[in-house]
């Protein structure tokens, strides 16, 4: 089987790392509001990727997460020091609280998810039960020196990064 590797920019061998088994990761959606058919567009694509991968004999094990904790308005401009946090936003407007919205959008989001009859994934996790691995991962990746340190937080530097 053979991919487009949009990092080399070029069709290549698909080689998983331990054959047959795939790992496959999707990242979900931030469930501040309902996902639109845009939206969508990124899990329908990865549902055709599993379908592919297993059509060929891969045995996959698709994660995706579920993103129930803050996410700024801003980072879409390329700014995430700016803005709003989306779940707050949507808690006040919606009188509710953030882990209200969190469960509200998610359950909506895995109904629409069937509704579009995609194969759900092994495993949905929610970003809050791995905070803790997610500052361990980070204070590896300080150690090893591949973050930066701004006022708003410490960052993945990708200009450390070799493929």
């Amino acid at each position: 089987m053979q991919i487009y590797n949009s990092l080399s920019r070029q069709i290549e061998k698909f080689e998983p790392l331990h054959a047959p088994e795939v790992l496959m990761y999707t990242c979900g959606p931030t469930v501040y509001n309902y996902a639109t058919i845009g939206n969508f567009r990124t899990y329908t694509t990865a549902d055709l990727f599993h379908r592919v991968l297993k059509a060929n004999h891969f045995q996959v094990k698709y994660i995706m997460n579920i993103t129930d904790v803050g996410h700024l308005t801003g980072d879409n401009l390329g700014d995430a020091n700016t803005g709003e946090d989306r779940m707050e936003k949507a808690a006040q407007k919606e009188s509710k609280t953030v882990w209200d919205i969190a469960k509200h959008y998610t359950d909506a989001f895995v109904r629409d998810y069937h509704s579009l009859n995609l194969e759900p994934p092994l495993e949905w996790t929610k970003a809050t039960d791995y905070i803790a691995e997610q500052i361990e991962l980070v204070k590896q990746l300080e150690e090893k020196g591949y973050t930066y340190k701004t006022d708003d937080g410490i960052y993945f530097d990708t200009s450390k990064f070799t493929s």
